[in-house]
């Protein structure tokens, strides 16, 4: 019995220490994510910077057409100071989802006239997480949604 109660033992505290780890390395995840969001509520390019691979780009369709931009011509656009109605933005992490060095996340940026779905493809280069992908679809607001308070 003492044995059986000593292997149960045994088999929670390995679980306990597999979700901590998880826990762990998901807030590591987290990191380059808030540095995004960080970034956009600031318009501080430093904190894009934190956030993004330097190789990196952003694809997206525009007009119906595939297209991509780097992380540096991203970063290079960011105004230096927060939006006029940076008080009406919300941003946020909607999901992450790791395998061992490459992790996935959707982001929300849901600002008063459109809505950005932000998929990110990140991975852990020595030692550190970063943002090396970012894809996103932009849904404008009808002027009915634009008018809530």
């Amino acid at each position: 019995m003492k044995y059986k109660f000593a292997a149960l033992l045994s088999v929670i505290f390995a679980f306990a220490g597999i979700a901590f780890a998880q826990d762990a390395e998901k807030d590591a995840v987290r990191v380059p994510l808030e540095n995004y969001l960080r970034g956009h509520a600031t318009g501080d390019r430093e904190y894009f910077k934190k956030a993004f691979h330097t190789e990196g780009n952003l694809i997206f369709i525009r007009e119906g057409k595939y297209t991509t931009r780097s992380f540096a011509d991203y970063i290079a656009g960011a105004s230096g100071k927060p939006a006029a109605d940076e008080a009406k933005r919300k941003r946020w992490v909607e999901s992450i989802d790791i395998a061992g060095n490459a992790a996935t996340a959707k982001v929300i940026l849901d600002y008063p006239t459109v809505k950005f779905v932000d998929y990110m493809s990140l991975l852990k280069i020595n030692g550190e997480w970063k943002i090396i992908n970012k894809s996103f679809y932009a849904e404008p607001k009808t002027a009915t949604e634009t008018k809530k308070p």
